[in-house]
């Protein structure tokens, strides 16, 4: 059984509070229509990052044009065959970003934020929400590197993804220093970059060798090909001041 089956009350009250799409609570109103935004969203700034029709605004990583393993399959950014990351034709430096993902059996991907160029690898200079099968990858024996972590840097909690073939919820945001990780409704990750905790860390990690990750104030939004099917979908940012 999915230990998380509820959204504590204080929690919805808190994703409320943020505008964010908890992903668990039922309002009694009519689901909104995939990769659309409501009238109220667009209101409020949001704007989709893909349509479920094609991959306009998104490229291959250090190219311009965009990997056929990347495919839209019912309404989702799907990752079909060897493709390598892509990323966001548009670079983001204060935003929130909203989106659902769903992975494979044993799968591991991940979601980049503020990511240069400047390295071989799109994971090298921009922090990572990891997107992992929690119940079936070894990833997860490490609360760093489990789902909902700030891949390697800060650990998440444990019994919040679902599981392998049903979708998850997705609420990142960047302001300034400040980044929090939303899955499913619950806050898993909040850090603040460039802080003294997160220098210590990040000194201690695999990424110390490389002068731009998490230090870049703005960059591209990543999705990550680490080998296995993902779908993306729902894929929306607010820029923020």
């Amino acid at each position: 059984m999915n230990p998380r089956t509820t959204v504590p009350a204080f929690a919805v009250t808190i994703a409320l509070a943020f505008g964010c799409h908890t992903g668990s609570v039922q309002t009694g109103a009519a689901p909104a229509a995939l990769n659309t935004l409501t009238a109220e969203e667009q209101a409020q700034g949001w704007r989709l990052l893909f349509d479920g029709k094609s991959t306009a605004g998104w490229r291959a990583y250090r190219a311009d044009s965009m990997s056929s393993g990347w495919q839209v399959v019912d309404g989702a950014l799907t990752r079909v065959g060897r493709a390598g990351d892509i990323v966001t034709r548009e670079q983001f430096a204060n935003f929130e970003l909203t989106l659902d993902w769903k992975i494979s059996q044993g799968g591991n991907s991940g979601i980049f934020y503020r990511v240069s160029e400047d390295d071989d690898a799109a994971y090298w200079s921009g922090p990572e929400m990891q997107v992992l099968d929690d119940e079936r990858h070894p990833d997860a024996q490490s609360r760093l590197t489990a789902a909902g972590s700030d891949y390697g840097i800060y650990p998440s909690p444990a019994g919040v993804v679902n599981p392998a073939g049903t979708w998850n919820r997705v609420r990142i945001v960047v302001h300034g220093n400040h980044v929090e990780h939303w899955l499913n409704g619950l806050k898993v990750v909040e850090y603040e970059l460039g802080s003294d905790d997160w220098t210590a860390r990040v000194a201690a990690s695999k990424f110390a060798p490389h002068l731009h990750y998490g230090r870049n104030k703005t960059g591209y939004i990543g999705l990550q090909d680490h080998g296995d099917w993902v779908a993306y979908r729902n894929i929306k940012i607010r820029v923020l001041p």
